[in-house]
């Protein structure tokens, strides 16, 4: 709680909500006015403030004081998830439902046709990963797509088995600093990718399971990358959710932006996330793919 004497005034007031309203931690918490000090007209005053809380006295008991504070923060937190919600599945500058229908049918043609075609690669990568790697042949895991759906997505497993629970013992050997932002998990020469595995990240072969999320809907031929749970819970506040507003898709800019570079910061990769959400468009679509097959040579060479 934030508690205010109210013999400041409005003008001041209003500077302070300003200030606290400019922080992801600081509006989360409840703006109250202590009254004690002040007229009655003032406090009416007080009371037209949509950031303004509670007005309360200092003098009241503590039972019925920690009572109000409980309150007005169950209040707050409750209008801050709406909120939150708001701006994830608005869809400010999307594409038209008309655009929307063109991309939809455009990615149930293109993940169905290619399935059938890639179904005999498939098999010989399946029997490869079995052969070098006992498990299951398909990577399956928990992700964030449009609106903070989570969907079951899939790859071809290119590590040993439960590589997932190595992460925190590997945190150290992270590329990417959770210190100074949100969490991206990246090693450089992982050790828990198979030789079979080596490959098929190297040629991208092992991200073709996911046409069959393009294919039920979980995800968008071209879109955003779609997140680990770990990675997409760090996203909700104000200044990145707006990456949420498009779908998780199998290429997109993060994919031909600087791909074969290592050196890549969170900020540039959100960035380009927000960047698509805002300019997403079927023509914008057919654009990004044109240009995906350049950007994979590039990562093969690098």
């Amino acid at each position: 709680m934030i508690l205010v004497d109210g013999a400041l005034g409005i003008p001041t007031l209003h500077k302070l909500n300003q200030f606290l309203s400019s922080s992801p931690f600081f509006s989360l918490i409840p703006l109250m006015i202590e009254s004690a000090s002040i007229s009655p007209s003032i406090i009416n005053d007080l009371r037209k403030l949509s950031f303004v809380d509670d007005i309360i006295e200092i003098r009241q008991s503590d039972a019925k004081l920690h009572h109000k504070i409980r309150f007005v923060k169950k209040i707050k937190d409750f209008n801050n998830q709406k909120e939150l919600q708001r701006k994830i599945q608005r869809p400010a500058n999307y594409m038209t439902p008309k655009g929307g229908f063109f991309k939809r049918s455009f990615d149930i043609l293109v993940s169905s046709m290619a399935l059938i075609a890639l179904s005999p690669i498939f098999l010989v990568i399946g029997i490869a990963i079995r052969m070098e790697s006992k498990g299951p042949i398909f990577y399956i895991a928990k992700r964030a797509g449009r609106g903070y759906r989570i969907f079951s997505f899939f790859k071809f497993r290119t590590m040993q088995i439960d590589a997932d629970k190595k992460v925190a013992e590997m945190s150290h050997l992270n590329q990417y600093d959770a210190a100074t932002g949100p969490v991206f998990f990246k090693v450089s020469n992982d050790p828990r990718i198979t030789k079979v595995g080596a490959f098929l990240r190297n040629t991208s072969l092992d991200e073709f399971p996911q046409l069959f999320n393009v294919l039920i809907g979980d995800m968008s031929l071209v879109g955003n990358r779609p997140l680990p749970l770990y990675e997409a819970q760090t996203l909700t506040t104000d200044e990145w959710a707006a990456r949420f507003m498009a779908p998780a898709g199998m290429t997109g800019l993060w994919q031909i932006k600087k791909r074969g570079q290592k050196d890549m910061s969170v900020e540039e990769r959100i960035s380009l996330d927000i960047t698509y959400a805002h300019r997403n468009n079927f023509m914008y679509d057919l654009w990004i793919m044109a240009n995906t097959p350049t950007a994979l040579m590039q990562k093969t060479n690098a």
